[in-house]
């Protein structure tokens, strides 16, 4: 056997295993469950962490202001020391009427922390007696039932994390062969169902949209258990479970992001500032994760277009039918994102470019930048017992 029909026989038994054995993870039926109308609403602050964000505030936070709740509810953003003005549009907004706000700002970032922890840490310690935390970013609009619904789904099935993730925005170019892709790929690393699942080892969250119980925040070690995670979404949602606490994670339907990514420079930062962090600063880690991507997205094209040419029709058979389980893997969330269905195709084009992506973002550490965001930089996190001392 050629070395090309090896690896297209690889690549094909993994997108098998891939359709069959990794929790469905393709499929977009993942929503929130059906809604049970709790006898007592429980009160409710929303957390908005804001950081220079005066761009998109105005098509953001009017949503969370204008919440038709049932119980008491009241919202807190957390200005991050920023430099545009956004505490004071936030309060601008505010005056206009819906749930009560309030603008405060926390004290400069320790040592340890990401500045959006710290920031929702400090939002925490303005939420005394709420039963339920929202925890959305300032870039998130909701549609004026998406509070209800979330402590509906939490009250009515017993859940400590109800967490949605929420719709980008997908009108260029770029972010059409981009967007739909990068929940793809979450929900592989992290199947839906699996997190879904209570005693399932897997857990996550989307940090744009999570309701926690506080109880249950308070009982994994408050926002301080996480606080230099870089991906603090998935530590949340872990933290809950080893705390005993059901979460869920499911698409969202009236949960949109307004951040608008036109080109392909803000997109690759928004991949690349994260994807090493992903996998946990690791040099294997990352040569896995490169040869991965290679054999299971780009070997299947590879093979059906080179294999003609050398008389390996086996290894075109195998690399076709690799691509058409890709594509038809894909095509579920090409359709959530409204997107045409050829559009599932280009899915080794974009494979590729998050493949230069995560290669970027170690580059970037190696560099000691770091997972650089809103004029900050993280390096690597503590290990837990050089955590402990900074305490």
């Amino acid at each position: 056997m050629t070395v090309l029909l090896w690896v297209s026989v690889v690549s094909l038994a993994a997108w098998v295993w891939l359709t069959v054995g990794q929790g469905f993870f393709w499929r977009t039926d993942q929503r929130l469950p059906p809604r049970v109308e709790p006898g007592h609403w429980p009160s409710v602050v929303v957390l908005v962490p804001a950081r220079d964000e005066a761009e998109v505030l105005p098509a953001s936070l009017p949503s969370v202001l204008a919440q038709r709740y049932p119980g008491a509810a009241r919202v807190v953003l957390i200005d991050d020391h920023s430099t545009d003005g956004t505490g004071e549009l936030a309060r601008r907004l505010g005056a206009a009427g819906g749930l009560p706000l309030t603008v405060t700002t926390p004290p400069p970032l320790p040592p340890g922390w990401t500045g959006k922890l710290w920031a929702l840490r400090h939002g925490v310690e303005q939420a005394d007696g709420a039963e339920y935390l929202l925890l959305t970013d300032a870039d998130i609009a909701h549609g004026p039932g998406s509070l209800a619904a979330l402590v509906a789904a939490a009250e009515g099935h017993g859940l400590d994390l109800v967490s949605q993730m929420a719709r980008l925005r997908v009108v260029t170019g770029w972010e059409r062969l981009v967007v739909p892709a990068f929940v793809y790929f979450f929900a592989q690393l992290y199947p839906f169902r699996w997190s879904n699942r209570p005693g399932s080892r897997t857990a996550a969250a989307a940090g744009g949209c999570s309701l926690v119980r506080r109880e249950a925040l308070e009982r994994a070690g408050g926002i301080a258990a996480i606080r230099g995670a870089v991906i603090d979404d998935v530590s949340l949602a872990r933290a809950v479970k080893r705390g005993g606490g059901r979460t869920w994670l499911g698409l969202a339907e009236e949960v949109d992001s307004v951040r608008p990514y036109p080109g392909l420079g803000q997109l690759w930062r928004m991949v690349s500032r994260s994807a090493y962090a992903q996998l946990r600063h690791s040099v294997w880690l990352l040569a896995g994760t490169v040869l991965g991507l290679a054999l299971v997205y780009l070997v299947p094209p590879v093979a059906l277009l080179a294999g003609p040419a050398s008389g390996a029709w086996a290894a075109a058979g195998c690399g076709g039918l690799a691509w058409a389980l890709m594509a038809g893997t894909y095509l579920p969330m090409v359709r959530y994102y409204g997107q045409p269905v050829w559009a599932a195709l280009l899915l080794p084009f974009t494979a590729l470019l998050y493949l230069l992506m995560t290669v970027d973002s170690a580059v970037q550490h190696w560099r000691g930048r770091g997972a650089a965001w809103k004029g900050r930089t993280y390096g690597k996190p503590l290990a837990a017992d050089e955590q402990a001392r900074t305490d």
